[in-house]
């Protein structure tokens, strides 16, 4: 048997570089896109097929339309003897439902809680019922995830493969050493960082209000943003409206005077990351956030919302998954914090008791070495669970219990 991958497109993202990973460990030598964009760099010897010229850019209305078409043309290049691994969720109804023309196995990956944030009245819940029972296998990137579909959505227990995301800890351990440029003299600074999709799901909105008040305390403390996205001009705007001196890639002239800095995606985010004091992830909800998982192999305190889900499974993985925080939690591998309440918010709202709780405890990580030395030992321990040796293996079992029959 063949196998392949089927993503979205290859833009920057946490789902996309694992991917990447996946693909390169698994000897994967095809990878279809719905989508032409690609921002990361590729083996030669990697095929890739985009099924249409849509772009990230191409309303995503039109594209949730066109997934009969999607599944027609990929259904041209497949047969029973190909097995393909789907990613994020178009990809995953497009796989779904070509396999009934061209009889391949399909694995879909569900690497998001597909509860949180979406409207109980949604084409995406009922394509969800539909289609992912249809799969072969689905593999969740967390617990919390697999109880979701199996309640919710009617997957069978034994279709569920729970599979973290891999992470390859020797990669990162080089790339967290590249010179940064220009960017070296910030981290002559205390930086705080994050990392991620500039859209909903993350509030990184709620880290600038955090960071205003954060400024009060530490006048030199900066604040680097890395990531691209959607809310790109809300965020700047709301950064201004604050009165932080806010520098944004491809806007305005870098300097090391301003307090904000959005760095766009970055191809190397560990060279960073390494270099700040601590990992802020005001994420509300997720799947496995790879962000984390990087920021804990790059050695950095983390301090995390208690979203879901993944956040609980990677700090605090002896708890049961459904259990939030209310208040902050401090585990062996990092901070839990209880989740915002994701409204959008305006420069001059009164700052939450969630962001006070936030703003309180992220002063403490500044202002204690030895506990940051401890949770940044904690985490370089935790991430070994992770590394893409182990985590291939669990791939590699799956496909050969598919190609077992």
């Amino acid at each position: 048997m063949n196998f392949s991958l089927l993503l979205n497109s290859l833009a920057g993202g946490g789902a996309e570089r694992v991917a990447i990973n996946l693909a390169k460990a698994l000897s994967i030598r095809r990878i279809f896109l719905l989508e032409k964009d690609i921002s990361y760099e590729l083996p030669p010897e990697v095929e890739v097929i985009s099924l249409t010229s849509h772009t990230v850019h191409t309303n995503s209305i039109f594209k949730t339309l066109y997934i009969p078409l999607y599944s027609a043309k990929l259904s041209k290049f497949l047969s029973n003897n190909d097995i393909v691994i789907s990613m994020l969720e178009r990809a995953n109804y497009v796989n779904t439902s070509s396999s009934t023309i061209s009889k391949h196995k399909s694995i879909i990956s569900v690497r998001m809680s597909q509860l949180s944030g979406r409207a109980k009245i949604h084409p995406y819940n009922l394509l969800n019922r539909f289609l992912y029972p249809r799969a072969d296998y689905v593999v969740v990137v967390s617990k919390g995830i697999g109880r979701e579909l199996e309640r919710f959505y009617g997957v069978k227990a034994e279709k569920i493969k729970v599979i973290y995301n891999p992470l390859d800890l020797s990669l990162i351990q080089e790339k967290l050493k590249e010179n940064l440029g220009r960017y070296e003299e910030m981290f002559a600074f205390p930086v705080i960082i994050t990392a991620g999709r500039l859209t909903k799901p993350k509030g990184q909105w709620y880290l600038l209000r955090i960071f205003k008040e954060l400024r009060k305390y530490y006048k030199d403390l900066k604040l680097v943003i890395l990531g691209d996205g959607e809310l790109k001009d809300y965020l700047y705007n709301l950064s201004l409206d604050l009165g932080l001196k806010t520098f944004m890639w491809g806007r305005n002239e870098f300097r090391v005077e301003y307090d904000v800095f959005f760095l766009g995606f970055q191809e190397n985010p560990f060279k960073f990351i390494s270099r700040a004091k601590l990992f802020v992830f005001p994420s509300l909800w997720e799947g496995f956030p790879n962000a984390l998982v990087e920021a804990m192999a790059c050695g950095v305190p983390v301090i995390s919302s208690d979203c879901r889900s993944g956040p609980r499974e990677i700090l605090a993985p002896n708890m049961l998954p459904e259990h939030q925080t209310t208040e902050p939690e401090f585990t062996e591998y990092g901070v839990l914090m209880p989740v915002f309440d994701g409204k959008f918010k305006t420069s001059n709202e009164p700052i939450t008791e969630a962001e006070k709780k936030w703003i309180d405890t992220i002063k403490l990580l500044l202002s204690e070495n030895v506990l940051r030395d401890r949770l940044s030992t904690g985490a370089k321990a935790r991430v070994k669970d992770f590394e893409l040796t182990k985590i291939t293996e669990e791939w590699k079992n799956l496909i050969e219990e598919i190609r077992n029959g």
